[in-house]
This record gives C-alpha cells, structure tokens and sequence, in this order.
C-alpha cells in the first residue's frame, strides 16, 4: 500500500478522498484551513469532481454537508474550534434530524491559543448533541478515522464529530493509505419527513437519538480507537491512566525507554467507553487523566460525589487548567524529571507579530489614527483577521476584537449608548462571513456609525483564500439598504492619504450608517500572483 507523509489536517483530507466522500465544505480557521486546502490542490479530488469551494461561514458549510447528506452522497464540514459557535445551529441540530449520506463535522480546536480567542474543547459540543466523536492520537488514525468515520456516519445514521488539535494538525508522519471507496450515488432518505423538524416529527426524531446513544455506548467499549491494556491481573495498581486523543502520544513519549508498569486506557472514541474505564477505575488507586483541551473526562470520572479524591488531572493542578498538553506535563505528572537542553540566550528578544510592510491594513490605521487624535481614543471596534494587529503598536488603533462580524454590531450598540463618533473595521472576508446581519441591523435603525471594510480581496489573515465578498461589497451594502452617497469606496496607499482622511472625516459627521471601502489586493497574494504569471510566461517560451 502507498505511503504519504501527511500533516494530520491532509491524513483527514486524504481519509475523506479515500473514503468516498463527495463534497467538503469549509470557512478557512487555524488549525483547520490545510484540509480543504488538501482537497482542493488534490488531482485525485479534481478528477472525481468533489466539491471544495469555500463556504461563507462555518454556519453555511454545516447546512451544505447536511443538504449533500440529504441527497445520499458523503461529506465534510470542517472548521476551527470556534467555528463550530457559529454552526451550532445546525450542528446540533443534524443530530436530531440524522443524515441519509456519512456525513463528518471536523473541528481543530486550538489549545494555547496560538490563534484563537479561547481554549474550547469541541469534545463538548459532541455531547451536548449526543453525537458519536473521534479523536485521533496520530496522523495515520487521523487518516483512518476519516476514511472510516463516513461509514461509520452511515451505519449509525448520525454525523460523527471528528476533533483534533493543533499539534496534531500541524505535524506530519508517515500514513499508509488504503483501498479507494466509491463515491455513492444519489438517493433519498427512506423517512420522507426524516429532515423535518416540525415539534411532532422533532420529539420522534429526538428518542431515536436517544435510542441510538444507548447503542454507541456500547459500540465505544468494543471499538479499535479505545483500547484498555497492562491492567494487572491480581491486586490493584498505584496508578491508572486514561490518555485520550494526541494525549496518548504524550504519555508514550515519556514511557519509551521503559517497560510501561502503569494501566492504560486510550481513548479515541466517545461516547465514553464506560465499561473499560469501570475495569481500570477498579482496579487503581489512582486514575490520571490526560486531555488536551478541557477536563472533559476528569469531569465525566469524577461526577459530583468523589469523596476519594481519587481521579488526578487538570481540576486538582496535576496538569495545567490552560495551555497546550505536552509530553513534559505529562513527565511532571508521572513523577518524572524533564530536562532543559538548552537556555534561550537573552539576546534574543520576543518579536510581536505586525502587518506585512506594505498592506492596505497599514494605510487604513494612518488614517484613522488622525481621526481618532481629532474625537478622542477608545472609539475603534475591529473584528477577527490580519488588520486586528491594529491594537498592536506602532498603530495601538483598535479597541475590541470578539467574535467574527462584531465589530459592526458592538459599533451599533456603542452608538446607542450615546457615544460619538463610532468606528467599526472589517475585513471583505469576516464581513461575508457575519457582517452582514451585522450591517442590517445598523441599517435598519439609521445607527450613526461608520463602517471602515478594509477590502484585500481575500481571506489574508489564514494563508489568501478566496472571499466570498470579491466584487460584490458594494452591492451588497445598497441592497441591505445603505445609501449609495455614503458608501465611499478608496484606494488606501500613502499617496491617497489626505483624500482617504478627508472622506472620514465627511462620513463621521454624517449622522446614519456609512461605510467607506478600502480596496488594494492583498500584498501577498499579489506578490503570488505575480510570481505564478512570471513562472507560466518562462513555460509558455
């Protein structure tokens, strides 16, 4: 069989190609961004014509796996953690309705917070949806589980939820591919209401889920990816240790020299094998839970009444409450010693991350940053994607940052509370994305507030993916009903300086909604693109 060294991101993207998928929708997010990516770079992909355009948001790219679900072929959502917020409509949703195709939702979560705005732990969401969840420990079971989680999808009839994190996603090892599946064909479901949910159809739907919750229970005891061994035969051990997803890992790295003397439990299947975990609890002193992410285990272990103290793990400080799992957290836990190799040698100084010499993002702030020494500071609402390093010197010119469209909709209720004037920044891509709605309810209440979308024309801040605003802002802006004469549109370079500080200054005493758009390509994917053209012409002679 063949081998490919894959990132854990490309081993689910190669899974879902080999395991028949059809579709795969995604809105591109650190960690996740390099599976569509994969898929869409792919000539096996390209040649059995799967679908892989970006989606407008993680909201639209759940709904459009589900509806290619519905038409009995399979698919994939994919998305960051935080992602999966904004599609959790639908996500939760899908669990109740059931799917016709296999059917994956992907969240890469982001422990540490290497580019996210919190730690959360998707495992949860699969929870709370009664949903069957995977977590691979490698690339190779990243590969596998995607390859079989579609089936696994169809023969459950549910979606599976599929979580990795970011060192997994980012790493690559050698993963051995398997056999091709077929792509299905279209069919409909056999229930022809089996996707409505009007309250009578949704209470049915919803015992089946339960119904079928019993059952993965007992599928989880008896699955591959959830493996109990070591347990000792007479007496008890000093220590057990359930070690889920990357985890697993971890705790081999720091057991390989050894003979391994501790019970293992390895998860990588929920919902929690509950059987093997009762044989490990019985049989230890001590359980030590390892997780990457939220102590989702621990909590499930020790419930409301563990007098024992019994369970060890990041609620009672054996590992971190924050931050990435490692395999030295992991040795502190196990009473071993770590070892610093080397020291970082003072001279080297932490260097914040700034935008690129030459981004459009650089000319936009200079000319704010006039305006806001003209009305005072602390009036600056920003949104999630390259121009965020606003807050950051030498610009220091926004002041908030939340969820993905906020900026416009914080800048609205900052408006209703009286303050004047109001500035909200967007990126072309987070405005397709949840700037819309945000828009229209400024629209609809002629808010006074001016909406600077700083148009690159593409998603920058994950790598230049394409946006599904490219040519269409403007339009979009008139027809949610902004007045054409304040939609203002420039070309945000230093020699247009005083004309883009003067149309600001003209929109801020305007007292409704107005939005000026910033237009220059992004610095990079125009320096790639000049590369690629210069790269065809030199093949073309």
């Amino acid at each position: 069989m063949e081998k490919l060294l894959l990132l854990g991101a490309e081993a689910i993207a190669q899974g879902a190609i080999d395991g028949g998928v059809s579709g795969v929708y995604a809105y591109p997010g650190t960690p996740s961004t390099e599976i569509t990516e994969y898929v869409q770079s792919s000539g096996i992909a390209k040649s059995k014509g799967i679908h892989s355009r970006w989606s407008t948001n993680e909201k639209t790219a759940v709904e459009a796996a589900l509806g290619m679900s519905y038409a009995g072929k399979r698919s994939i959502a994919c998305m960051k953690h935080v992602g999966l917020n904004v599609a959790a409509d639908p996500f939760m949703n899908s669990a109740i309705t059931g799917v016709n195709g296999g059917m994956l939702v992907v969240a890469a979560d982001d422990p540490s917070m290497h580019s996210s705005q919190n730690e959360q732990d998707s495992r949860y969401y699969g929870n709370f949806a009664l949903m069957p969840v995977l977590e691979p420990s490698n690339q190779q079971e990243a590969y596998d589980m995607a390859y079989d989680g579609l089936e696994f999808s169809e023969k459950c009839e549910l979606p599976v939820l599929l979580r990795l994190t970011t060192r997994l996603s980012h790493s690559r090892a050698s993963v051995m591919l398997k056999t091709p599946k077929p792509e299905n064909s279209v069919k409909f479901p056999k229930d022809p209401i089996q996707f409505v949910l009007l309250p009578a159809n949704a209470r049915k739907r919803y015992k089946i889920l339960l119904r079928t919750n019993a059952e993965l229970e007992n599928i989880s005891d008896e699955s591959v990816y959830n493996r109990l061994f070591n347990l000792p035969e007479n007496g008890k051990s000093e220590l057990g240790i359930i070690a889920c997803g990357i985890a697993y890992n971890y705790l081999m790295e720091n057991l390989n020299d050894e003979k391994v003397k501790y019970p293992i439990l390895k998860i990588g299947q929920y919902p929690l094998p509950k059987k093997l975990i009762n044989e490990l609890y019985n049989k230890c002193d001590k359980i030590l839970v390892l997780e990457d992410g939220y102590p989702i285990v621990e909590e499930s272990l020790r419930g409301l009444l563990n007098l024992e103290n019994k369970v060890k793990g990041r609620l009672d400080g054996t590992i971190p409450r924050d931050g990435e799992l490692n395999p030295d957290i992991v040795a502190t836990a196990l009473g071993k010693s770590t070892k610093t190799f080397f020291e970082v040698p003072k001279v080297v100084v932490a260097r914040p991350p700034e935008l690129c010499n030459g981004c459009s993002h650089r000319d936009i702030y200079t000319a704010l940053n006039v305006l806001i020494e003209e009305y005072g500071h602390q009036k600056v609402f920003s949104d999630i994607g390259c121009y965020t390093l606003g807050a950051l010197p030498p610009f220091n010119s926004i002041n908030s940052c939340v969820d993905m469209g906020a900026s416009i909709t914080m800048a609205k209720g900052a408006a209703d509370a009286g303050l004047h004037p109001v500035f909200a920044v967007i990126g072309d891509s987070t405005f397709a994305h949840s700037g819309i709605t945000s828009l229209l309810d400024a629209v609809n209440e002629n808010s006074p507030i001016t909406v600077i979308i700083s148009d690159n024309a593409t998603t920058g801040m994950t790598g230049g993916q394409e946006s599904a605003a490219t040519g269409k802002i403007e339009n979009i802006c008139q027809g949610i009903g902004v007045d054409p004469e304040h939609i203002r549109i420039v070309t945000p370079l230093r020699k247009n300086h005083d004309e883009l500080v003067s149309i600001l200054r003209e929109e801020v005493n305007y007292k409704g909604v107005s939005v000026i758009i910033a237009r220059r390509e992004c610095i990079q994917t125009a320096a790639r693109a000049k590369k690629a053209e210069i790269a065809k012409n030199k093949e073309s002679k």
